[in-house]
């Protein structure tokens, strides 16, 4: 177990998890899989603050037809800052990897081959600057890159847009943060993703809404 300043890192079975202290755990929803695929449906007074999974699958075609063989074990949400990946499967992995993004409930699962190897809480963006919605190939691949617009770093970026949209290491997170329409990951997540994804890998970002 190593611990940082602000977080701290655990490893079992082959999984690495990390935590940030101080955390709130959201409550667990009824399903105890949810990883990126789950439709959840809108929240409400009924359900403020417990997620369920939605009863009808109104779910993208390109997210219902994904083969997912094997998917993490973790049955919380995870919050600003965490993530986990499972090292094992990771090395594993054979075949193109599949990105799912899930704008709803902030969750990223990473696939290869059908087997979740990664999961991680994202910023995305907001209000003016959108994450778009759809399934997109990667163009490119940087390990060292600043935004040649907003002059950020965006580190381990895999890039979706030609106007710039990309998954990328983020240093800030949290729930009141937002992007110019990119993914931004916890740091490590980010370079962990980028050893695993190759250029012309399928993203798949969708609202994770039930509503369609």
């Amino acid at each position: 177990m190593v611990f940082g300043k602000v977080s701290f890192l655990l490893s079992f079975a082959g999984l690495v998890v990390l935590m940030t202290p101080d955390a709130t755990i959201p409550s667990q929803p009824e399903s105890a899989e949810i990883s990126a695929v789950i439709a959840l449906p809108a929240e409400t007074e009924q359900n403020r603050g417990r997620p369920v999974v939605a009863e009808q699958d109104k779910r993208p075609d390109a997210v219902k037809n994904l083969r997912i063989t094997k998917e993490i074990t973790v049955t919380r949400w995870l919050e600003p800052g965490q993530y986990v990946w499972s090292a094992e499967d990771a090395a594993a992995a054979r075949g193109p990897a599949t990105v799912v993004v899930n704008l709803r409930s902030r969750t990223l699962s990473a696939y290869r081959d059908g087997v979740e190897i990664g999961r991680a809480h994202f910023l995305y963006g907001y209000g003016d600057h959108p994450t778009p919605l759809g399934t997109f190939p990667v163009k490119q691949k940087k390990r060292d890159h600043t935004s040649n617009i907003y002059n950020a770093p965006m580190p381990h970026m895999l890039r979706l847009t030609d106007d710039g949209v990309a998954l990328h290491g983020s240093a800030n997170q949290g729930n009141d943060r937002a992007t110019h329409g990119c993914i931004g990951l916890p740091l490590e997540f980010a370079a962990l993703l980028f050893d695993q994804v190759g250029v012309g890998d399928q993203v798949i970002i969708w609202s994770g809404r039930s509503e369609g």
